[in-house]
């Protein structure tokens, strides 16, 4: 299926200054994004694919590949819903840290401190206490789950706020705190009743009224929008039978444990988060949370003694090539989800999905790594002697089946479709004479000829390189 037309627009977040400032052209990445993303869907049989890109305050690129609904052929666009899963976490780490800001808790308080009815066994007595700050960072030594089979059960019997409490006594610690790192639904649910006792209010209502609201966040919530099944929420789809088939799942409300897995948002909702952190991150005094509270929960607060697990107040902090990613990623009975942040570029890439098994991971990571490959790219002067969009296009080759060739800067570049990684060009081509360029090598010197071959009606067929060729696709 095509993808949806790109969408350019400023957020309401967005300054005055911002929207005065002339705009870089990123068409061509974005070209080969698009065409990645769409081949991804088909080649790793993937109900539908929503993503999108956030540079500063502007959702920079749009798009839906395939069906967000397979039976009723709904397709997945930008505003499609998703469970968002564990990228919930953020909400409730913001929630805290809005308490914390107002002086009605502090991060090394007790947990018991706030819920005295906090009665899961300690099994290390001498250890040190379950913190707040220990919750945020998974470090606390809770058990992973409450000791419910939510997760497998294919009713997904997700436990209430009672049964929650209700089973807590019978479970135990793993760790003592503040040793390892062990990630906890537990932990981050039990936060989420620290934001309900403190707050006065039922967790859901105070989120949308101190965040939500606020923010003006498109189609997020705290829990998934049932009226909207098989309509505007896409279905989950669980993993790829041998035969190619994948089965719709039942629905389910995350319910007790909502803090850390229930919220539900788009494309567009995800971007407007992201847009409002790199605006806070930027201005300090901006709705919500005061940007030097965010920058703290996006710094390292937990390093593992393996030292390859860091995390921030319910942020994940990562060091990728030389730049600090934050964000998080989601995975919920059908859905998947991807939300990461540079803050050093101002630069987000979302990805969502609607079926299990899939590595959509790879999906934000590749968007990321197109722009930056086209970032690194050096500019060549235009060549009123050839007009690159003659050869550019989707090409087929038996050894590597599609690509796709667009321009690149004054130059040309070819993109591998079927692989599910992309890291730069596999190739960038330079006009020599003609029809004929030749490859750039690494380090800037000419490499071998690469010829494009014309039909009898002047446009561009073929693609030789070695003697070998790869067939135009129809004109792309």
């Amino acid at each position: 299926m095509k993808p949806l037309i790109s969408t350019f627009f400023f957020l309401a977040l967005a300054t005055a200054a911002f929207a005065q400032e002339e705009k870089k052209d990123y068409s061509e990445p974005l070209r080969v994004i698009e065409a990645w993303l769409d081949a991804q869907r088909d080649y790793e049989n993937i109900p539908g694919i929503s993503a999108g890109i956030v540079l500063d305050q502007e959702l920079l690129w749009s798009g839906g590949f395939g069906y967000s609904d397979l039976d009723a052929k709904v397709p997945a666009t930008d505003s499609t819903i998703y469970s968002i899963c564990s990228i919930s976490k953020l909400f409730t780490s913001i929630a805290i840290m809005q308490l914390r800001d107002q002086g009605k808790l502090g991060l090394d308080d007790e947990l018991k401190e706030h819920l005295p009815w906090f009665n899961l066994k300690q099994v290390y007595e001498e250890s040190g206490p379950i913190t707040i700050r220990s919750l945020l960072t998974h470090s606390s030594g809770l058990p992973r789950e409450s000791d419910y089979p939510y997760w497998t059960d294919p009713t997904f019997p997700f436990p209430t706020r009672e049964q929650l409490k209700e089973k807590l006594g019978e479970q135990e610690t793993l760790y003592p705190p503040s040793t390892y790192f062990q990630y906890s639904n537990l932990g981050m649910a039990l936060l989420g009743e620290v934001v309900a006792e403190l707050s006065g209010l039922p967790y859901e209502e105070y989120i949308q009224k101190n965040i939500l609201g606020p923010l003006h966040l498109q189609d997020t919530r705290p829990e998934m929008p049932e009226a909207e099944r098989h309509k505007q929420l896409a279905a989950g789809y669980g993993v790829e039978s041998r035969d190619g088939e994948r089965a719709e799942l039942a629905f389910f409300q995350a319910r007790g444990i909502a803090p850390a897995a229930g919220f539900s948002s788009s494309v567009r909702g995800l971007a407007g988060f992201a847009s409002w952190q790199f605006q806070a991150l930027e201005e300090k005094d901006v709705p919500v949370l005061n940007g030097n509270t965010l920058r703290e929960m996006q710094r390292v607060h937990w390093m593992d003694p393996d030292w390859e697990t860091a995390w921030g107040l319910g942020f994940v902090v990562r060091k990728v090539k030389d730049k600090t990613v934050v964000g998080h990623s989601g995975g919920c009975p059908g859905y998947l989800t991807q939300l990461w942040m540079v803050p050093a570029q101002k630069r987000a890439v979302i990805a969502m999905v609607n079926g299990l098994g899939i590595n959509v991971g790879q999906y934000a990571v590749g968007m990321n790594n197109i722009l930056d490959a086209y970032e690194n790219a050096k500019e060549e002067e235009a060549m009123p002697d050839v007009e690159l969009e003659d050869y550019a296009g989707k090409y087929y080759g038996f050894w590597s089946g599609e690509a796709i060739v667009v321009p690149w800067k004054g130059k040309l570049a070819i993109f591998y479709l079927k692989t599910s990684e992309q890291e730069k060009p596999a190739m960038v081509m330079k006009h020599k004479e003609g029809d004929t360029f030749y490859r750039l090598r690494d380090d800037g010197e000419p490499g071998e000829e690469v010829g494009f071959e014309r039909d009898a009606e002047g446009k561009v067929v073929r693609m030789w390189r070695h003697s070998s060729f790869m067939d135009r696709m129809g004109q792309n």
